[in-house]
């Protein structure tokens, strides 16, 4: 089948049938959102986060990582703007009581990008375009509010002002820069370098779903790169923070040097895209415009994908100015300047952001990797196309029958190749069965260990894409895979 008409239902349906991904609290009639990766899908996720690490924060020089506590100090919200201004426009039908996104609901019914406009604005254009409730498919929709995206939490008193809020990360970011000098102090990094981060991030969503797109629990893969202040900035920082001007207003030099670094992390991010295997028809650059800018934002730009559902917002580079390290130091009342060694010149360093979202980076995945292919013996069979690097089962060894010493040799084998990854041993029905359990939960290749390898001490090595059946001696086995494969 063409890739093209792909529906998110078959994505859940392998994913369900196969233990990529179960919905969540299933065995309680399931719960809104909440998934559960299953043994291949906990393997999967592992992979790319791991391969991500490698990547981005251990083969690079100026790279260095931390993982922080989801709920931090509370007054972290408040500096960095969350507790204010994160979030969203509600609406909710008066008839069913359901709630809804209003940009969503307006622009799919009117076909109006309302983001950045004012709450009146969005509850004007619903009365006057005569946007319907989804519930009722009637103008049953209330005025649009604020509804905030936080999670908030209860804790025991610990200060003596009495503050027991705290909250749940909507973001991993503000971890980073809380332990900014934390590391500047116990580390040899010098500007311009990054932190990395891999964790969980929770925002309460109005409408989420189309399966792991959207959830209210996810995880994140965040790079903040530090870098010195680009030339004449402090000294003209209005003109330069002009969002409606933008980089264009900034002088010549000044620009060049913001975007030579914002430029690299976008070429790397896409460079991911295709390390993870993504389908590159299907990975599209988006740039916000200034009203759609986030407040901490001068430039953003949005790798989105072609997912089933439409095109959406797959990962994201930022340049955050000096904001959030500004912002702290204020709040805090810590000194968070860097001093630069050669000119020991002190400055509160800009930020670049790359980030990532792993589950959608999944969910990307399982979409480029997934086929329905027709056979010339007129069968047909389904396949995840997984690139190697990523795959949750890197080699499937198969002994023909389950006696005669097959099994054996085959478990020799299994551990011989375990250097490669998960490897997996089936020996479950016919051979051609197992062929296409593999070829569905994308394992790049298979093993077979038949009669004759006893013999002539070679296997029968299958190739998932083309199917294609060579022989190998077992002692050139590693050496043949580490080539071809991994």
């Amino acid at each position: 089948m063409s890739n093209q008409d792909l529906t998110i239902d078959q994505i859940t349906a392998v994913c369900k049938r196969r233990g990529f991904i179960y919905p969540g609290s299933e065995i309680y009639g399931g719960f809104g959102n909440s998934y559960t990766y299953g043994p291949l899908g906990s393997q999967l996720k592992k992979n790319i986060k791991d391969l991500w690490w490698k990547t981005f924060v251990q083969d690079r020089d100026d790279m260095v990582g931390v993982d922080g506590d989801i709920i931090l100090h509370p007054k972290t919200w408040h500096a960095s703007g969350h507790v204010a201004g994160f979030n969203d426009p509600l609406v909710e039908c008066t008839e069913t009581n359901k709630r809804f996104r209003a940009d969503h609901i307006i622009e799919e019914q009117t076909g109006i990008d309302p983001e950045g406009l004012p709450l009146d604005e969005m509850t004007k254009i619903i009365q006057e375009k005569g946007v319907v409730s989804p519930a009722t498919k009637k103008p049953t929709l209330g005025p649009v509010r604020k509804f905030s995206q936080m999670f908030s939490t209860k804790m025991a008193k610990t200060s003596d002002d009495g503050d027991d809020v705290a909250y749940l990360r909507p973001e991993t970011a503000q971890a980073i820069f809380l332990e900014f000098k934390n590391v500047i102090d116990t580390t040899r990094v010098k500007v311009p370098f990054g932190i990395g981060q891999i964790g969980k991030a929770f925002r309460n969503e109005i409408t989420p779903g189309n399966f792991i797109f959207r959830r209210l629990e996810f995880e994140q893969m965040e790079i903040e790169y530090f870098i010195a202040p680009p030339e004449g900035f402090n000294e003209n920082r209005e003109k330069f923070m002009d969002k409606e001007k933008g980089l264009d207003a900034w002088p010549t030099e000044s620009r060049e040097y913001l975007l030579e670094i914002f430029n690299a992390w976008l070429n790397a991010q896409k460079d991911w895209c295709d390390q993870i295997g993504l389908d590159p028809d299907k990975c599209h650059l988006k740039e916000h415009a200034p009203e759609k800018l986030s407040h901490y934002s001068l430039k953003t730009i949005d790798i989105e994908f072609d997912f089933p559902f439409g095109r959406k917002e797959l990962y994201g580079c930022a340049y955050r100015t000096d904001f959030d390290l500004s912002q702290h130091e204020e709040f805090s009342g810590k000194k968070l300047k860097y001093r630069d060694p050669q000119t020991n010149e002190e400055y509160i360093p800009h930020v670049i952001e790359p980030t990532w979202g792993v589950d959608r980076s999944i969910l990307a995945v399982l979409c480029s990797a997934y086929d329905e292919e027709d056979l010339e013996d007129g069968t047909s069979r389904t396949v995840m196309r997984f690139k190697p690097e990523v795959a949750p089962v890197k080699i499937a060894v198969l002994p023909l029958m389950k006696k005669d010493g097959l099994p054996e040799k085959a478990k020799e084998i299994q551990d011989q190749l375990k250097v490669f990854g998960n490897v997996e041993y089936d020996d479950g029905g016919a051979i051609g069965k197992r062929y296409r359990r593999q070829d569905e939960v994308g394992t790049p290749v298979c093993i077979t260990v038949d009669y004759e390898s006893l013999e002539d001490d070679a296997v029968t090595v299958r190739d998932r894409d083309t199917m294609e059946q060579e022989r190998i001696d077992i002692n050139k086995l590693n050496d043949y895979l580490g080539q071809k494969y991994f």
